[in-house]
C-alpha cells in the first residue's frame, strides 16, 4: 500500500492543512456562514486532468489480487453536517460544479463512484426506486452511505429522459433508473470518533470495511477511470421519488471538518 500525491482545493476562508506528509495526515475546514455562498475542502488527484485520463481503474494484475482499493481513517466535527462530505473514487460527473476554478472543461456525465458518503437530510442521491418500491426497501439517500453507481457513457433512454423532464419528473426519473445501476447501505457508525474505513474495488464487486469488519459488499462495480476525492462541502442535491428536484447550498452555523490520516492507495 502507498500514499497518493493529493492536491488541495477550497474556497475563501476553508483550508486544508496538512498536517503530516508520512503518514498522511490533513485536516480539510469549512468556515461557519450563511446559505448564500458555497464552501468546499477538497483533496484529489484528478482535477487537472480530462475524465479519460483520471489515474485509478480496476486493477486485476497478480500483483493486485485485491482490485484497487483505499483505506484511511477519518473523523468529523458532527454527526449531522449540513452538505455532503467523504471520501473514495468517482469520475466527477457535475464536472463544473464543485466551486473552483483552473481545472479542464468536462463535459456532464453519468455518476461512477464507489465511496464513503456523508450527506445530510435536505440531499436525496438515489434514482434506483419509484413511489411504487416500499421505502422500507428503498436504498439509503442520505445519511452516512457506503454507496456505489455505474452507468454507461451514453444510452438512449437518457434522450427520451431529457425529452420527458418538461412533462414528466417522476418519468424521468423512472428512466434514469433504468440505466444508472447503484446499490447502498446506511452505516451504523459515529462519524465523529475515530474510525479505520476501507472499500476494494474489483471489476465485478465492491466491497466495505470499517474496522476491520466487512459491512457491505455489492456487484455494482463503476466503469473507470476513476478519480480519488475527499471532501466537506455545504452543499445538496435532491431528486426525490415523487420528482422534487432540489440543488443549492446550506446554512452552517458554525465551522465543519473532516481529519483524515494514514490515507492508503493501492
Amino acid at each position: 500500500m502507498a500514499y497518493t500525491k493529493l492536491t488541495p482545493h477550497f474556497t475563501p476562508s476553508a483550508r486544508v492543512e496538512e498536517i503530516s506528509r508520512e503518514p498522511a495526515h490533513y485536516l480539510l475546514t469549512i468556515p461557519s456562514g450563511r446559505a448564500d455562498k458555497y464552501r468546499v475542502a477538497q483533496l484529489d488527484d484528478y482535477a487537472q486532468l480530462i475524465r479519460r485520463r483520471f489515474p485509478h481503474r480496476r486493477k486485476q494484475a497478480p500483483s493486485h489480487p485485491l482490485g484497487t482499493t483505499l483505506s484511511l481513517s477519518a473523523r468529523t466535527s458532527s454527526n449531522s453536517l449540513p452538505g455532503t462530505w467523504g471520501f473514495g473514487f468517482w469520475n466527477d460527473p457535475f464536472g463544473l460544479s464543485i466551486g473552483y476554478g483552473g481545472k479542464p472543461f468536462r463535459l456532464p456525465a453519468l455518476p461512477n463512484a464507489v465511496w464513503f458518503f456523508g450527506a445530510s437530510e435536505e440531499n436525496y442521491l438515489s434514482f434506483a426506486s419509484g413511489l411504487d418500491t416500499p421505502s422500507a426497501t428503498r436504498p439509503a439517500a442520505n445519511g452516512f452511505l457506503a454507496q456505489s453507481f455505474r452507468a454507461p457513457r451514453f444510452h438512449p433512454l437518457l434522450a427520451l429522459a431529457g425529452l420527458a423532464l418538461p412533462f414528466s419528473r417522476k418519468l424521468t426519473r423512472r428512466l434514469m433508473s433504468q440505466v444508472i445501476a447503484e446499490d447502498g447501505i446506511a452505516l451504523n457508525v459515529d462519524p465523529r470518533q475515530w474510525h479505520r474505513y476501507r472499500l476494494e474495488w474489483r471489476e465485478k464487486r465492491v466491497s466495505f470495511e470499517v474496522d476491520e469488519v466487512r459491512v457491505f459488499e455489492s456487484a455494482v462495480s463503476p466503469h473507470p477511470p476513476l478519480g480519488l476525492v475527499i471532501w466537506i462541502d455545504n452543499q445538496f442535491a435532491a431528486f426525490t421519488p415523487e420528482g422534487k428536484i432540489g440543488f443549492g447550498v446550506l446554512e452552517n452555523p458554525e465551522p465543519a471538518w473532516l481529519e483524515i490520516k494514514d490515507l492508503e492507495v493501492g
